[in-house]
């Protein structure tokens, strides 16, 4: 017997003036950022960083269709990635400081 357990969906993210292009600024910020990392990498990437920008690609225009198209279903990455790397540079900062 296969029991499948589903959650709950998660409810819409409530709209403001200014949202929309906000997402969408959030939206292709991500991939661009991982994009210039993969073109600026100290060795060759060759057929996979290729493999990789086109992927990337296809990730920053189905999240833009969404941040503009599907706004309420858009949620911020910022707020999720963006704060853990805030504390990580925090930490890295202290540690700096106090050696």
């Amino acid at each position: 017997m296969r029991l499948v357990i589903t959650r709950a969906p998660r409810q819409d993210a409530s709209y403001w003036p200014g949202r929309r292009w906000l997402a969408l600024l959030d939206a292709l910020a991500w991939p661009a950022l991982w994009a210039i990392a993969v073109i600026e990498a100290p060795f060759s990437t060759g057929l996979v960083g290729a493999v990789a920008l086109s992927f990337l690609g296809v990730i920053a225009a189905r999240r833009s269709h969404r941040a503009i198209f599907r706004n309420e279903r858009y949620w911020f990455t910022i707020w999720r990635w963006g704060l853990a790397l805030a504390g990580l540079m925090a930490v890295g900062a202290a540690t700096k400081l106090v050696t």
